[in-house]
């Protein structure tokens, strides 16, 4: 049958309601007429699928994914016009509802099937399984790097090119001249060597009627005009001006405001209420009970605040209310002693025979790593706003997965799905935060029980106490060295394995690995947090490898290339940081330089730090990041992504800590919970190679290895090895820290 192409999406287009419509047909059935009534406004007379063109020849990208700062609106219209050969400065945005016709079927089917390949014939099929998959799982999310490498490669690019070969069809019908006389470029289809011309939105009627390709070749690299450029970003210039909406921004006539306070320890419920104290307030509407949450609605924020403030509540109390951090470390060691003991430990990837070699080696290292929980602290607090009218629930606020907030919205409130309509806004940060629904559906609940609008604003304490937190948890590593301290035996056993599944996994050439892992039981909500399980095991495994290479009596960088001689883009991202890092130059004095390296979401970084110890504390002056992600498609937004991603991996790394005390947390807002700030940054260089290969994400691939790169600086600066964060819990320098090496 020759090779599948997972590009090969056949594309149809109708005439419907007086709009012309390209859209994948997906069996069963083209979707097409239904979704014209979703997104086509009163004077629009072309929709598509994907992408709308209007009388003046502007082409409207249909983007399935939030915006949260991370410039996707703007890539994936790229990738689209790209294909479509449309005009930039004609080319506009606009998000796709929250309705399960925009379910994010390219997604799962990019993620579930990695690199799948179909045959033309059977990619209605297969598109079909994952379209109504994705219906099921109320699946429209914005995460896991995933926009575009997925929606951008697999659904973009493709509707882009399958409707220039419409209009290409189209015009050649037309003028009855050869398809191949004929070229499209900048919104217009042209003969070649003759006069006639016309543009996209003259042709598009005709082109309804035309046979989509069902698998239409896209654009090499050396064709893109587009990809691969930093065009200004469409979100910008509203950023810029104030007129960009949050959910926060969000007003509806008519509408109070609410505040809410949950059971300090997850989980309780509320025991009693006396309203007694705040009954001749000025401003208070009404006292919610939800489950385990007690809120306040006034005609203010700042009243209803006030309100909750004096509210008399009472929780229940759980066995859960004694637990501290301490506990809960202690748990996670017996988990994994227990494990090991009892030979129940869960083999995350093995090869060889890592016991053995372990057993026979000429030398042992051992190691335990510890990190923290971690909040996702986006600056715009958790915000929605709810309205019951007429049977329907409307909400507005900014979500990473507008779908499933509102099928959840709905179970909530009993009324069918249809009956929700979300409002998504921007999102003044996310990070994984804002794709969990709960303070969606408390916005829905209180709603429903006053007659007018609602916005929920949450406080920073409430939003630092109620997270949904990248897990704490404990490392333990054991290497054998052979009698050239090369390694030959690798043995990894942590607590709680999450996603992706390929976190854990090293790049280094050692023929015996053993990664095992326990579960844990802990009352504490997990969520997904920037980088997932990379930004922990990251820390680990390059943390580890330093170990290693010093324990050796070798050069870090020296030590980690010898060990990627099979692993050619690893070693040149590690080569391209550490020559742009000047490596092996002679720092001050109290300098350190530390490296590290992670793949993840299909993208390769190297990151060099170089550290100051000033007065017993790390001060990053510089960090160097080198990333392959196979194709940039738009440079200056990777980069943006880059020094994004390592400012959030540097935050976490120097103050990040949620602890437990009498089972609730501990920290309550900036004060405890500490950011960097901007006079503590650090001076940032990225460099990109186009690797080639399946294109890597951005979002998420700037954050894991920093934690190791800043410890190994540390470490080379000092002689201390930090193997607990955050790193502000140790002082540096003369009486500090107790060096736990083997060397």
């Amino acid at each position: 049958m020759g090779k599948w192409t997972r590009r090969a999406f056949i594309t149809t287009g109708v005439l419907a309601g007086g709009a012309v419509i390209f859209g994948i047909a997906i069996r069963p059935g083209n979707r097409a007429a239904k979704l014209a009534g979703l997104v086509a406004g009163d004077d629009e007379t072309l929709l598509n699928v994907w992408l709308k063109i209007s009388p003046d020849n502007t082409v409207t990208a249909i983007v399935p994914h939030a915006e949260m700062g991370q410039g996707t609106h703007t890539t994936l219209a790229m990738m689209l016009a790209d294909e479509l050969d449309a005009d930039w400065n004609d080319v506009r945005m606009t998000e796709a509802p929250a309705h399960e016709e925009y379910a994010n079927y390219a997604l799962a089917k990019g993620y579930l099937l990695e690199d799948p390949e179909f045959p033309g014939f059977l990619v209605d099929t297969v598109d079909g399984f994952f379209l109504l998959a994705t219906k099921w799982a109320k699946l429209q999310i914005t995460g896991g790097s995933s926009a575009v490498p997925y929606t951008g490669m697999l659904a973009m690019r493709v509707a882009g090119a399958s409707a220039r070969a419409m209009l290409l069809q189209a015009a050649a019908d037309q003028w009855d001249k050869p398809v191949e006389s004929l070229i499209a470029e900048r919104g217009m289809v042209r003969e070649i060597d003759g006069g006639l011309s016309a543009t996209f939105a003259e042709l598009a009627p005709r082109a309804a009627g035309v046979p989509a390709p069902s698998n239409p070749p896209l654009k090499t690299q050396e064709e893109f005009r587009i990809m691969g450029t930093s065009v200004p970003r469409l979100d910008i210039p509203a950023k810029t001006d104030g007129t960009a909406i949050f959910g926060i921004d969000a007003v509806v006539p008519g509408m109070k405001y609410a505040t809410i306070r949950q059971a300090p320890v997850f989980g309780n419920a509320v025991k009693s209420v006396d309203e007694s104290s705040i009954e001749n307030m000025p401003g208070v509407r009404k006292v919610v009970t939800l489950d385990g949450a007690v809120a306040v609605v006034a005609d203010g924020y700042w009243q209803a605040k006030q309100a909750l403030d004096k509210l008399a509540i009472e929780f229940e109390k759980s066995d859960n209310d004694t637990r501290e951090q301490s506990d809960i470390y202690e748990h996670f060691a017996e988990v994994l002693d227990a494990a090991k003991t009892n030979g129940e430990e869960e083999i995350d990837f093995a090869s060889g025979d890592a016991d053995a070699a372990l057993a026979g080696a000429a030398r042992r290292i051992d190691a335990e790593y510890r990190v923290p929980y971690l909040a996702h602290s986006p600056m715009e607090p958790l915000n929605c706003t709810a309205w019951l009218h007429d049977g329907r629930c409307e909400i507005w606020t900014g979500s990473q997965n507008p779908l499933g907030f509102a099928a959840e919205v709905a179970g909530a409130l009993e009324i069918e799905l249809e009956a929700v309509t979300v409002h998504n806004q921007f999102l003044g940060g996310g990070f994984g935060r804002r794709a969990f629904p709960d303070y969606a559906v408390q916005a829905a609940l209180i709603a429903a029980e006053v007659p007018y609008p609602v916005k929920l604003i949450w406080s920073r304490e409430e939003d630092t106490r109620h997270d949904f937190y990248r897990q704490a948890t404990i490392s333990r590593f054991s290497a054998g060295l052979d009698s050239d301290s090369k390694p030959v035996a690798w043995l990894n056993q942590f607590v709680d394995k999450h996603e992706p599944v390929e976190a854990t996994r090293i790049p280094y050439a050692i023929d015996n690995q053993k990664i095992h892992y326990a579960t844990s039981r802990t009352h504490v909500p997990w969520g997904y947090w920037r980088s997932v399980d990379h930004s922990l095991h990251g820390f680990f495994t390059e943390s580890f490898i330093d170990e290693l290479a010093h324990a050796a009596a070798q050069d870090p960088y020296e030590y980690r290339r010898d060990l990627l001689t099979d692993q050619p883009r690893f070693r040149d991202v590690l080569d391209l940081a550490a020559g742009k890092a000047n490596w092996g130059a002679q720092l001050p004095e109290n300098f350190g330089r530390g490296i590290g390296l992670q793949k993840s979401f299909g993208s390769y970084v190297a990151q060099v730090v170089e550290v100051e110890i000033t007065d017993g504390k790390p001060v990053v002056r510089r960090v160097i990041c080198a990333i392959d992600p196979g194709f940039a498609m738009h440079p200056d937004g990777l980069i943006a992504q880059m020094e994004s991603g390592i400012i959030f991996g540097l935050t976490a790394a120097l103050y990040g800590e949620i602890s437990i005390h009498r089972g609730a947390v501990a920290q309550s807002n900036f004060h405890d919970y500490r950011m960097l700030r901007m006079n503590e940054s650090p001076a940032i260089e990225t460099h990109i190679i186009n690797g080639g290969g399946k294109v890597g994400g951005g979002g998420e691939p700037g954050t894991p290895a920093i934690a190791p790169a800043l410890v190994n600086a540390i470490y080379d600066a000092t002689g201390y090895r930090i193997r607990e964060l955050p790193i502000s819990n140790h002082k540096l320098g003369p009486g500090g820290l107790e060096s736990k090496d083997v060397a």
